[in-house]
């Protein structure tokens, strides 16, 4: 007897996979019309707000509870299944034990973090892939974990896992495991940053071949110290800098090996060079890369090399970072007119990412479109780092009031320009005429929000693509006569 909760698109795809296995379905959902895209048979169905789910759950008491990772851990649902002593397992969990039970040869590598894991993860899919071997970016991203475990197809998988995922998992014992960093973020889901931090550390547990972590991020670092690891797994610091013996990290423009490759102790191994990543800097420069696309990729080449395909052939890793193409609203240069380039990082949600994207930026040429959901985040840190590299800024969001009172603190003489809340394609038109307004050339224009989208779009994807419209609408008609 299970307990779903959640009929998205990954409690669908978990709905099928336990009909198939016989399991005797109890769905909980808040939408009233929830059951309707379910074609399995379901034993029973609870469709109400959180108190009168975790009253269901009382009375049902269900052997396991598949949840999804919009269930807070701090909330009366998953506060009751704690009191009552019922199994809690995310999709992740699910689906491993189904792999252990029908292709167990098969590796996963996993990565999270606060910012970075989509990156990463497509970045590691894209090494494997050129390695010669079937590895799907999937998890958090991608089609549902659990999908393509029972698809059966997989060589290796590279999966994202986020701190919800994580936090309800508790077999998975991976190949290799990377923590990418740690900043305050989703801290009204899991009650606090410690919270938030532990359930980062999960990634680490059983890992049985590399354990990578960031060697700028004391807090990965002490994740790695404490986990509770396979005998005979490495820790694998990434950095910036030259690497030194346990480390992959930049050599002038390479990428070398110190930890991982048996000559290691005496020589590094160049994976790759900042050429194999110009494709994904603004104008395709490499000399304009952000620095934290260079760790990502670092993070990444670090877990490949856990893979014994790629550690035979190293080759895979500058083959497959120049075939990696970044996801959608990813530091997607989406225009470019009149000498300013436009730049699309809606997926940037929290300070810690746009802080990342705007550091890249030359001093004094970026116009900043800023603000939404604020998700309880505070946002004097980011400006005052961001501060140099600015000429302006554009605030967007329902409620502007934490984002504003940080620009007056911290950035009195910046200009400020806010949008009146509206539609959501009304807020981004206007957004990018102020910022057109505001910039000159050689400038660029980023959308790096630092908040969540779901205040004045549908999501973040929607927040993106409506500015790139509006950045291209712009540009033409600034180009036709």
């Amino acid at each position: 007897r299970v307990g779903v909760v959640g009929a998205g698109r990954t409690g669908l795809a978990v709905i099928e996979a336990l009909a198939d296995l016989g399991a005797r379905i109890h769905l909980f959902d808040s939408r009233q019309d929830a059951a309707d895209s379910v074609s399995a048979p379901l034993e029973r169905v609870t469709l109400g707000d959180d108190g009168a789910q975790a009253d269901a759950l009382g009375e049902d008491r269900p052997d396991v509870l598949v949840v999804s990772p919009g269930v807070p851990a701090t909330g009366p649902f998953l506060t009751r299944a704690r009191q009552e002593g019922i199994r809690v397992w995310s999709e992740i969990e699910l689906a491993w034990r189904l792999q252990r039970a029908t292709r167990p040869a098969v590796p996963w590598i996993v990565v999270t973090g606060t910012d970075g894991k989509t990156t990463t993860v497509g970045m590691l899919s894209a090494i494997l892939t050129a390695a010669g071997l079937d590895a799907p970016a999937v998890g958090n991203i991608g089609s549902p974990t659990i999908t393509t475990v029972l698809e059966g197809r997989a060589d290796v998988m590279a999966v994202e896992l986020s701190s919800f995922q994580l936090h309800t998992t508790r077999t998975l014992s991976p190949l290799a495991a990377a923590c990418l960093n740690l900043a305050p973020d989703h801290l009204d889901w899991h009650g606090g940053l410690a919270a938030y931090g532990a359930d980062k550390a999960r990634i680490y547990a059983r890992t049985r071949r590399a354990a990578v972590y960031n060697t700028a991020d004391a807090a990965t670092r002490a994740m790695v110290e404490q986990a509770d690891v396979a005998e005979g797994c490495l820790a694998v610091g990434f950095t910036l800098a030259a690497p030194v013996l346990g480390q992959v990290g930049m050599v002038e423009d390479l990428m070398v090996d110190r930890a991982l490759n048996p000559e290691r102790r005496s020589a590094g191994l160049e994976l790759a060079c900042l050429a194999d990543l110009a494709h994904l800097a603004p104008g395709a420069e490499a000399e304009r890369l952000p620095a934290h696309v260079v760790a990502d990729a670092l993070a990444a080449a670090a877990l490949a090399l856990a893979h014994d395909s790629v550690a035979s052939d190293p080759g895979a890793i500058a083959r497959g970072l120049r075939a990696f193409a970044p996801g959608a609203h990813r530091l997607v240069t989406v225009a470019q007119g009149g000498g300013v380039t436009w730049i699309d990082d809606s997926k940037a949600t929290n300070p810690h990412s746009a802080e990342a994207a705007l550091a890249s930026l030359p001093a004094g040429t970026g116009v900043w479109i800023l603000g939404g959901d604020t998700k309880g985040a505070s946002f004097d840190d980011l400006v005052r780092a961001v501060r140099p590299a600015l000429r302006g800024v554009v605030v967007i969001g329902r409620d502007q009031r934490d984002v504003l009172a940080a620009l007056r603190t911290q950035a009195p003489d910046l200009a400020v320009t806010r949008i009146p809340d509206g539609d959501g394609r009304s807020v981004m038109s206007g957004a990018v005429a102020a910022a057109a307004a505001m910039a000159r050339p050689g400038d660029t224009v980023m959308l790096a929000p630092a908040c969540a989208s779901w205040d004045q779009f549908s999501s973040y994807a929607q927040r993106g693509d409506l500015f790139a419209a509006s950045a291209r609408a712009l540009i033409q008609s600034r180009e036709t006569p």
